[in-house]
């Protein structure tokens, strides 16, 4: 499929660890980068990690040492693990789909992300 399934996410506690997953096509995964994006009330929408279609990857500064992106080719399913969670992580985390082809590096701009998954909430409490 073009636009991207979400799954995972949920109630974590600070310093703990959550997880978020997507999936989409073989052709699309394998050929566009793919980030993910959380949005809140108070910050709205936020960049967090990108990864190109060749697997270099690019993060939002707060998050970097504790989230990574990464690709299951077998699946063709992308990942953010977190670690380490931290109350300001709470947010609707949606993946995304670049829509160019092949675009040499991750993008962090969302109006270059054409297609979108339906998004998933991450809690974090204490």
């Amino acid at each position: 499929q073009v636009q991207p399934v979400e799954s995972g996410g949920g109630l974590g506690q600070t310093g703990g660890s959550l997880s978020v997953s997507c999936v989409v096509s073989e052709y699309t995964f394998r050929n566009y980068g793919m980030g993910w994006f959380r949005q809140t009330p108070g910050k709205g929408r936020e960049f967090v990690a990108a990864i190109s279609w060749s697997s270099h990857t690019r993060y939002v500064d707060s998050v970097k040492g504790r989230f990574t992106i990464s690709r299951d080719y077998v699946k063709n399913t992308l990942h953010l693990q977190m670690n380490n969670l931290k109350a300001e992580d709470t947010a609707v985390y949606y993946c995304a789909l670049d829509g160019t082809f092949r675009r040499d590096l991750p993008s962090i701009a969302a109006e270059t992300y054409h297609y979108w998954g339906q998004g998933t909430q991450v809690t974090v409490s204490s």
